[in-house]
């Protein structure tokens, strides 16, 4: 028995090369055998022999039967010829050649994908296959008799597997990767991992085994052939110098060997920003320039300094670190721009100085310490700001001016020197003047030269121990250019007034009051004010036999009794002057007189009784209560008498007594008169004709407004025409004694004269309608027919 093993699919073929070469050995190796066996086993398991017979020198090989002669077919993808593509040869032991078997094909892609010859049995597939899509099918074949249509034998399955071939090419995962990387970073630190998948079978050659490299992007970056990972391949990569990059990644399959397919996509590295650019000024210097009456905090310019780096490792801070000008000026970061802004600290001045000098120092405010090696992270810079001069108003020697005066200082007497000047190089003098409005007694005068304060009116501190005016300043060349300075004078106390009674004592003494009683406490004001205090010193006038003072020394004394038995029927008021002066100098004393009333009192000393006055004092009515009772009573008599004339006046009956509306001095009538043609009852011509003197009558019904009335003359017998009229009457009104002092309206009817026709007017008719002759209307013309139609009728039927 010869063993073979085979690990290909084609043992047939195998058994059959085996037999054609090496089976003529057989005989020699293997001479002792009768019937020598050939046993082949495939790797699919199947397990072909032969015997051989021996006929004389020839060898003949006989196999053993089998229903089957095949398990598996392969088949290759993407085929392209033109034929169908043929499978393999499906043949029954049952089948004698004759041409009675048929073959019939079941299973997937059966009579579609698969077609199988039925007379002899040859199977061919009729599509283009991809492996990718389906990598094996599984078939069914079964041989029937093609007279009886039953089957030979039962059905036998087998499978068609799809033999791969490199067709397909790597595919990333993504067309376009985004990667980011700290700039700076040491050589081989990860930037990113792609990856790409072949849908070739990776069990079967090298059709999938991928290989990756990097096309574009040498000689930043390099990738790990087998696992596609991205790292920097360049040390000190500067973001400022170049941000992004662009890589391109090469996938191949065959093991990158030539004739491999090939995909690739592209990476986008982004370095980010560390902290590594130290920031730096453009300039050494810089030149600025403000005027000299710039506000505290107010900005004089801004400077920047240059940092490549962005975010937080960008932010910068300012600061002033030395110079002349480090009093006057100061530095703000700007944390928006990351600007430094330099404003004033405090005023400028163009005069004393012209250029302010300061050095500014820039730093990082987040640092890396592992770049720290690059250099100092600051810089300086110089900055020069140039103040520039403007007309400055006068400048006080003091913010504010405080001056004290007694206040018995006599008028003219200066207390003070108001002191100013002009800041500007022009030194223009200054002219002074106190504010009137702070001023309102004008009590003080300013020289407006000097500037020396005097007293103009007399002082007293007792009505104001402070007076507070302003002064102003101002330069003669400019007086726009004004100044005012707050002057605070105090007045200082003068021992000048005298003391007195600190309030109005109404004192009573009883009728039955002993020697030596106290009757009254009394004390003493002093409007002044001395330095170690009020000490008063009472004493009376002269020696008095009723009453006594005594002094308690603490600026109060007391009144009392120096004998016993008062009667108010003999007196009833008694008055005693008490003398009331001060210990400071000069001292300075008065003399108030205490009014002591004497009334009845009960045995324990309480008031039972004075005299009208004094009991209406004792009961709390005072003289100014009583006369405000005395003016109320009188206010009533007042209004009682008035209100009885009114009442008087009501009863008089009116002159006239009318149900119509009476309003001023027009009087309503209910005469009608007879028209027209009544001219005897009253000739309204008088009213408007100019000749006519009128006459003013007195109404009864009302009091005259003027005691003496207005009498209008008589107008001017000769009148030219209407012009002289005007003069006339605008002549005699203005030397009219009686005319109204206000602006007045006069209106006269004067038709003038020099017509032809005479007057119209019908007003006069009354005293000449009887010489009038019409006959001369006719010869006027059309315009005045009807008016010579109705005159000429009535002139002929009066006639007749």
């Amino acid at each position: 028995i010869l063993f073979i093993r085979s690990h290909c699919h084609c043992a047939d073929r195998l058994a059959a090369m085996i037999m054609n070469h090496f089976l003529w050995l057989l005989p020699l190796v293997f001479s002792h055998l009768s019937s020598p066996v050939i046993l082949l086993e495939r790797s699919d398991g199947n397990l072909f022999h032969w015997n051989h017979l021996m006929e004389g020198d020839k060898l003949v090989l006989h196999r053993s039967k089998r229903d089957w002669m095949w398990r598996q077919f392969f088949l290759s993808e993407e085929y392209t010829g033109s034929n169908y593509q043929y499978v393999g040869k499906l043949r029954s032991d049952k089948d004698r050649g004759d041409g009675t078997a048929r073959y019939v094909l079941s299973g997937e892609g059966a009579g579609i994908i698969f077609r199988i010859d039925e007379k002899s049995g040859d199977l061919h597939a009729t599509q283009r296959l991809d492996r990718e899509e389906k990598a094996s099918y599984t078939l069914q074949a079964q041989a029937f008799n093609k007279i009886t249509g039953l089957p030979l034998e039962p059905a036998t399955e087998f499978i068609v597997k799809i033999h791969d071939i490199n067709d397909n090419e790597p595919k990333f995962t993504k067309a376009v990767y985004t990667a980011s990387v700290p700039e700076m970073s040491d050589v081989g630190t990860f930037v990113i991992e792609v990856n790409a998948t072949d849908a070739d079978d990776a069990t079967y050659g090298n059709s999938a085994k991928l290989v990756y490299s990097i096309l574009q992007g040498q000689p930043y970056f390099s990738v790990e052939p087998e696992t596609g990972i991205v790292r920097i391949a360049l040390s000190n990569m500067d973001r400022e110098v170049r941000k992004e990059y662009q890589v391109i990644i090469q996938a191949k399959d065959m093991a990158g060997q030539m004739g491999g397919l090939s995909g690739t996509t592209m990476v986008n590295v982004t370095l980010t920003d560390v902290n590594d650019s130290p920031p730096r000024f453009a300039y050494s210097s810089y030149h600025l320039s403000t005027y000299e009456s710039a506000e505290i905090g107010s900005t004089v310019g801004r400077i920047k300094a240059n940092d490549g780096d962005e975010g937080e490792n960008a932010e910068m801070k300012y600061r002033i670190v030395d110079g002349d000008g480090k009093e006057y000026l100061d530095i703000i970061t700007d944390e928006i721009t990351q600007e430094g802004v330099i404003v004033v600290k405090k005023k400028l001045d163009y005069e004393s100085k012209r250029v302010y000098t300061v050095k500014v120092e820039v730093t990082n405010t987040h640092q890396d310490p592992n770049f720290t090696v690059l250099g100092p992270f600051l810089d300086t810079a110089i900055i020069k700001v140039t103040a520039k001069d403007v007309d400055e108003p006068p400048v006080f020697s003091r913010p504010q001016f405080v001056f004290e005066v007694n206040e018995d200082t006599p008028k003219g007497i200066a207390i003070g020197t108001i002191t100013a000047w002009d800041p500007d190089a022009t030194h223009y003098p200054i002219q002074y003047a106190i504010d009137q409005h702070t001023d309102p007694e004008r009590l003080y005068h300013i020289d407006p030269k000097n500037g020396s304060i005097t007293i103009i009116k007399s002082l007293d501190r007792e009505v104001s121990k402070w007076h507070n005016i302003s002064v102003l300043a101002s330069e003669m060349n400019n007086p726009h250019q004004r100044s005012r300075v707050p002057v605070l004078i105090k007045v200082l106390d003068v021992n000048d007034n005298a003391p007195e009674f600190a309030m109005i004592y109404e004192t009573f003494v009883c009728e039955n009051v002993r020697a030596g009683q106290l009757i009254q406490t009394i004390s003493a004001i002093d409007t002044d004010d001395p330095l170690v205090g009020h000490k008063f010193v009472f004493s009376l006038s002269s020696m008095n036999p009723n009453f006594t003072i005594f002094d308690n020394e603490d600026n109060t004394a007391r009144i009392l009794t120096r004998r016993s038995g008062f009667n108010r029927r003999e007196m009833s008021v008694y008055y005693l002057p008490v003398v009331i002066s001060d210990s400071d100098y000069p001292i300075q004393s008065s003399t108030s007189t205490l009014t002591i009333r004497v009334c009845s009192c009960d045995a324990t000393g309480n008031m039972r009784s004075c005299s009208v006055d004094a009991l209406l004092l004792s009961a709390g009515l005072s003289t100014g209560a009583l006369v405000a009772i005395l003016l109320c009573v009188l206010i009533l008599l007042m209004i009682v008498v008035l209100f009885s004339a009114l009442k008087k006046q009501r009863r008089k009956e009116p002159l006239i007594i009318s149900k119509e509306d009476i309003r001023d001095n027009v009087v309503s009538y209910n005469d009608e008169g007879g028209g027209e043609e009544d001219t005897q009852a009253f000739d309204i011509g008088t009213l408007r004709h100019p000749e006519v003197v009128e006459s003013n009558q007195l109404r009864r019904d009302i009091i005259p407004e003027m005691l003496f009335p207005y009498h209008r003359p008589s107008p001017m017998k000769e009148c030219a025409d209407v012009r002289d009229f005007i003069i006339s009457r605008l002549q005699e009104n203005d030397t009219d004694p009686s005319a109204p002092p206000y602006d007045s309206l006069a209106t006269y009817a004067y038709e003038g004269n020099g017509s032809i026709a005479e007057s119209l007017s019908s007003l006069e008719s009354s005293a000449t309608e009887g010489d009038h002759e019409y006959d001369y209307l006719s010869n006027w013309g059309p315009q005045f027919k009807k008016l010579a139609d109705m005159y000429i009728s009535k002139d002929t039927g009066v006639a007749n």
